[in-house]
């Protein structure tokens, strides 16, 4: 097995080509931070390569996915639109205050899991993260504390 040169020397050699590949891909623009993120890439694979062979490849792979991922990302950015139209905002259940009134004097744990689920909407695996716990005491502070509401509701 031949041996690594220093990731220096890899930086040194194939800079350029790797910089003409993201330019090519994603444009001058998004070029220096996908460059950034390839090499970045590259370091924290670096150790764990097996064949230093054909390291301009294994560095134009990692820039090509790293220009996949900024076309990915530029999809899942906003559109900048001219005005945004403004509604009223109105309660449609003038209950909801007895609703979170109620809520509100629940012990901790319970009123932290219902507030959760329904004004978070979280599932139970996310509402035993938040309050430390397994997702079976969450799923049971949960139903304890409806429970108690629709007591004090009804």
């Amino acid at each position: 097995m031949a041996e690594l040169p220093p990731f220096q020397t890899l930086i040194d050699e194939h800079a350029t080509e790797v910089m003409a590949v993201l330019r090519g891909a994603v444009g001058r623009e998004g070029a220096e931070d996908a460059f950034q993120e390839t090499f970045l890439a590259a370091l924290r694979a670096y150790p764990s390569l097996r064949e230093p062979h054909n390291l301009r490849g294994w560095l134009v792979t990692i820039a090509h996915r790293k220009a996949i991922d900024h076309h990915r990302a530029r999809g899942r950015a906003p559109v900048p639109v001219e005005s945004v139209r403004e509604e009223a905002v109105f309660d449609p259940d003038p209950d909801d205050g007895q609703i979170w009134q109620a809520v509100a004097a629940l012990p901790l744990k319970q009123r932290a899991a219902v507030t959760l689920r329904f004004a978070g909407d979280l599932p139970h695996e996310e509402i035993a993260a938040a309050l430390g716990c397994s997702p079976e005491a969450a799923r049971r502070s949960l139903h304890e504390g409806l429970k108690r509401l629709r007591k004090e509701i009804a």
